[in-house]
């Protein structure tokens, strides 16, 4: 009698399998029970490849953000923010249900990490003191992270009576759901801009 078929693991298949039940369920919704029904094993199998939830969502973030783009800084210091920002919120928007996780600073996650040293050392190289070049990695991660988590636009209702009586500089508001996607990319690339142009004050230029 031939032997029930069991599927398969490797650690990719189980990282990938997580991060769609997170990208189709959230954060909350990953644990290794689920996480094993989805792959069609007993729980028990998922501890071979990873020995917790904590620990596998570590390896999904580090797959994550080993796909942003830091390799602009040869082009100075600005082209590489810029650049890095863009790739660094593109990815993220990819997965929003991470971006929590994501979010919590890179711990010992070698992704995270490596691209932290690669800013850090594009800005320092460009002439930036440590100390600024810091600071300035953290305001492009606080409007990413802040642009990743939610939609500004999206936010508003489509009805335009909502508005219309009790909020008179509102009356477009309802607009901006059906524009939400537009309005999102100008008001990050608007606030982008701002921290460049006071950079490069700060720099003469």
């Amino acid at each position: 009698m031939p032997r029930p078929h069991t599927p398969i693991l490797s650690p990719a298949r189980i990282r990938a399998t997580a991060l769609s039940l997170v990208d189709r369920d959230g954060l909350e919704a990953l644990s290794m029970r689920k996480l094993a029904a989805e792959l069609g094993v007993q729980a028990a199998s998922l501890y071979s490849h990873v020995a917790t939830k904590d620990d596998l969502l570590h390896d999904i973030a580090n797959d994550i953000i080993g796909r942003v783009d830091v390799g602009g800084f040869h082009d100075g210091w600005r082209a590489g923010l810029v650049r890095w920002a863009r790739s660094y919120r593109a990815v993220l928007a990819e997965h929003p249900n991470m971006v929590p996780f994501v979010a919590r600073g890179p711990a010992r996650r070698d992704a995270s990490l490596r691209m932290a040293d690669a800013v850090h050392g594009g800005l320092v190289g460009a002439g930036w003191p440590p100390r600024e070049a810091t600071m300035i990695g953290a305001a492009v991660k606080y409007i990413v992270i802040g642009a990743a988590t939610s939609s500004f636009a999206a936010g508003f209702s489509d009805d335009a009576q909502v508005y219309v009586e009790r909020y008179p500089h509102l009356s477009q508001a309802h607009l901006l759901r059906e524009h939400a996607e537009e309005v999102d990319e100008d008001s990050f690339e608007l606030v982008l801009e701002a921290l460049l142009v006071r950079l490069e004050g700060k720099r003469g230029g």
